[in-house]
């Protein structure tokens, strides 16, 4: 909530990474080159970039012109071309090894190129190059007003960036068809798509009240030809490891120090080259803040020595199992035939279940999901514990008119979105999602989808302050999971769409509040709110729809690789996996399974003994404030304990080290270099990594039907590609 950003005290790294993702134009004036007297020290040296007031006013530029046009032919253009590309992207990079997001970056730097390029051909008022006056009327001024100019910039970036997505939606089709042979039908899936994605919006807008360049081409060109080398030419590159390289018979070495090849290992101590796994899952280790990365990488720690100690002492029969996997297993090791114990209904069957006997998980996915619920607990607890006074003397300065933020100031020359239009797309969408609640016979009654909203109303506020501070959003997945399969026990399709309103809702309302209030999109770029709500509406949809339309290519082509527990180093339906098996232990078996005296009964207690982890690091900090307790994050400690439960590991100890040398070293001692280099260069890697990937996938990864394999050799060994000894 914007409140949060206005009563931060600057103590650290607290603030927003949506903060900082914004590229300003190349074209715009460089308002850096004449240091103010803000920006130095005693010494007359450039003061680093420490604490949100600096970001907010040193990153982020304050100049604003609402006379420039926004709806223009070049960002409906572009808005639309890199929606499409983005949602593309988008999907081919969730079934990958390791799921990684589209980088806005990326999709900010290129929309900024494509921008100028449409400004210099297309004839109109602003372009007099070809010889001939254009009219100057409405027609011309849509088709190229003049320069390109910031808002259309980002109003493209937005539509880009939220197209980008994988829709949740498109899992559970996927889900549907890989595991239960269910296709449901066009009608059904394209409004299932068009509700999910838009809801959130919806309810998002009601409660926003109160939450609230030369360089780049090098950087890119560069590291779109080096990618061609760990991700098809040498995958060794992926994760160097010296311990398996030393010792390549060793079960144990392979667990702790492989990595480079999918549900391997933990990656301890490897080296990655492959910037692709280095920048995953949006966790950026030149834009995350420190305090932010710290928490994760110490909990990535704990991860590790849990991994290791719980299979050590065969704890959930762990070694019945592979070491990390996302499927469900037989009590002897085989896959589980989860259709056996359903039927023709798709819901639980009693007397098949007692023949079949209950599932079992492998141990590491446990400890992801008693993580990810103490995630859930601690997020509550470390709100009230450390910015509850905070929170509620910013609600009531913000009700007052009492809030001085130069960027709020700036906008209050916008019209707001009337709420009657949020509460317009809620409405419509609420209803269209119960009409394919009924017509596409999921077996979730109307009732379940109110509660499933009430959670997102309930929660919505906790997990937007954590976000606002830290730049992580908890996963409330498995306590949405939890809920459902208490209220509506039996069916893993009611449990899937359960999730599918209750979680994707909630990211969605954080999404459009991130736009509004927490982000930069509205105020510290100010664009007119009434844009971003189109642009990211109209997004939603077109991202959704290219993503349904590429998943079942991808799906009919790669099926037996994506069923397959470790995949391959082009694809892997690790995600699928992972939610499908979400949806059986819990939809149909959630009764049994995690009740108290279940097998698992610890994963949903886990959110009670969340709610206490942040308390000895808020006692601490009050008897002890030099020690930093202050500077842990707790929800994220939490929820990276199921950090290395899947996917290609090897990445992690290179991005602790670009975190460090990013974030504290180039941002505390090179604090001119960070300002104007160290996002466009996060910006550069990602864009030529993922455009990289995108050729790659249709030229010889099978995107097009047909895989081409690199032939082995030294750096494409035969198994793993960091040498260690292949396990599964």
């Amino acid at each position: 909530m914007s409140s949060v950003t206005v009563v931060n005290d600057g103590k650290d790294e607290k603030d927003e990474k949506s903060s900082i993702q914004i590229a300003e134009p190349a074209a715009a004036p460089e308002v850096y080159d004449d240091l103010r007297a803000i920006d130095l020290d005693d010494n007359g040296k450039e003061r680093p970039i420490v604490t949100d007031v600096d970001v907010a006013t040193r990153l982020i530029s304050l100049e604003d012109d609402p006379t420039l046009p926004v709806f223009t032919f070049r960002m409906w253009f572009l808005g639309l071309g890199l929606g499409c590309f983005g949602a593309v992207l988008g999907q081919i990079f969730y079934f990958r090894p390791q799921p990684v997001g589209v980088s806005p970056l990326f999709l900010q730097i290129l929309a900024y190129l494509l921008g100028v390029t449409m400004q210099e051909i297309i004839p109109g008022p602003g372009n007099q190059r070809y010889g001939f006056k254009t009219p100057d009327n409405a027609f011309w001024r849509f088709m190229n007003p003049g320069p390109f100019n910031m808002k259309e910039h980002v109003a493209i970036a937005i539509f880009a960036s939220t197209a980008s997505g994988s829709a949740l939606a498109i899992t559970i089709f996927a889900v549907d068809e890989l595991y239960y042979n269910i296709n449901p039908s066009v009608a059904v899936a394209i409004f299932t798509l068009i509700s999910t994605q838009l809801i959130g919006y919806g309810l998002g807008g009601i409660m926003r009240s109160f939450l609230v360049y030369p360089t780049y081409m090098w950087c890119f060109i560069a590291i779109f030809i080096w990618e061609w080398f760990p991700e098809f030419i040498a995958p060794t590159l992926t994760g160097i490891s010296i311990f398996c390289l030393a010792k390549r018979d060793s079960p144990w070495f392979t667990r702790i120090f492989g990595g480079a090849a999918g549900n391997e290992g933990l990656g301890l101590f490897s080296l990655c080259l492959d910037w692709n796994y280095i920048s995953t899952s949006g966790f950026g280790a030149l834009f995350t803040p420190l305090s932010t990365q710290l928490s994760v990488y110490f909990g990535i720690l704990i991860c590790m020595i849990a991994f290791c100690a719980v299979y050590t002492n065969n704890v959930w029969e762990a070694q019945r199992f592979p070491w990390l996997s996302q499927a469900l297993f037989y009590e002897n090791g085989t896959q589980y035939d989860q259709l056996a114990i359903l039927d023709a209904h798709f819901r639980l069957d009693k007397a098949a279940l007692e023949s079949q006997g209950l599932p079992w998980l492998a141990a590491s996915q446990v400890l992801t999901r008693i993580g990810i619920n103490l995630s859930v607990g601690a997020t509550v607890t470390h709100v009230i514990l450390w910015y509850g006074k905070d929170i509620i003397e910013s609600i009531r300065r913000y009700r007052a008119g009492d809030v001085h933020d130069v960027h709020l100031e700036k906008m209050k020359v916008y019209p707001e979105v009337p709420m009657w239009w949020y509460i317009l797309v809620f409405i419509g969408t609420f209803a269209m999602s119960l009409a394919t609640i009924y017509r596409g016979h999921v077996d979730m009654p109307g009732w379940g989808l109110v509660v499933a909203i009430l959670i997102v109303a309930i929660f919505l506020p906790f997990v937007a302050t954590v976000y606002a501070i830290t730049g992580y959003s908890t996963d409330m997945s498995i306590l949405v999971q939890i809920i459902g399969a208490s209220m509506m026990p039996g069916s893993p399709q009611t449990n899937m769409y359960f999730t599918l309103y209750g979680f994707t809702t909630l990211q969605h309302a954080l999404g459009i509040v991130q736009e509004l209030k927490l982000g930069v999109s509205t105020q510290y770029t100010k664009l007119p709110p009434r844009v971003t709500f189109t642009v990211q509406s109209l997004g939603a949809v077109i991202g959704g729809l290219v993503n349904y339309a590429l998943m079942r290519v991808i799906v009919s082509t790669h099926r037996e690789v994506l069923l397959d527990v470790q995949g391959s180093n082009v694809w892997s339906g690790i995600a699928v996996q992972s939610f499908n098996a979400d949806a059986i232990s819990w939809g149909a078996l959630g009764n049994i399974l995690y009740s108290p005296s279940g097998t698992y009964g610890i994963v949903p207690f886990s959110i009670l003994i969340g709610l206490v982890v942040p308390l000895p690091f808020w006692i601490a900090h009050r008897f002890f404030p030099k020690l930093g307790a202050n500077y842990v994050v707790t929800p994220i400690l939490c929820s990276a304990l199921g950090w290395c439960s899947g996917g290609i590991n090897s990445s992690t100890f290179t991005m602790f080290l670009i975190g460090i040398f990013s974030q504290f070293y180039l941002r505390r001692y090179r604090p001119r270099w960070f300002r104007k280099y160290n996002y466009l260069l996060s910006a550069a890697l990602d864009g030529g990594t993922q455009v990289m990937v995108f050729v790659f996938t249709f030229a010889v990864g099978g995107g097009s039907g047909t895989v081409v394999n690199m032939p082995n050799w030294a750096l494409n060994p035969v198994g793993n590609p960091d040498y260690c000894m292949r396990l599964t």
